[in-house]
């Protein structure tokens, strides 16, 4: 399994650990993954997803699930991330069509 988030993209980094006396030795930077459960409102289901710290605060921030994949560029997401994206733009589409 890839350490990446499904959501935002953000995967390992590379750097350096560097000593008191400047000896460099290099070493990965992992994100923050953690596996949660998101709820879709407009499907009416959850969803486990593998995300970073950083991308379910993100989620929050935009108002959940829907609403930030509904923003979110389709190349920084996942395959099943951007399978979701196309579920729920097309069950908002025929809920808009049905309530006109």
């Amino acid at each position: 399994m890839s350490r990446v988030c499904e959501l935002t993209g953000k995967a390992v980094m590379t750097g350096n650990t560097v000593s008191h006396a400047n000896n460099r030795a290099r070493r990965r930077y992992l994100p923050n993954l953690v596996n949660v459960t998101l709820i879709s409102d407009a499907l009416g289901r959850s969803f486990k997803l593998r995300v970073s710290a950083y991308g379910l605060r993100s989620v929050e921030h935009r108002g959940g699930l829907d609403a930030f994949l509904a923003k979110a560029d389709a190349k920084e997401l996942s395959f099943r991330a951007a399978t979701l994206k196309r579920a729920i733009a097309k069950k908002t589409e025929q809920d808009a069509v049905a309530a006109a």
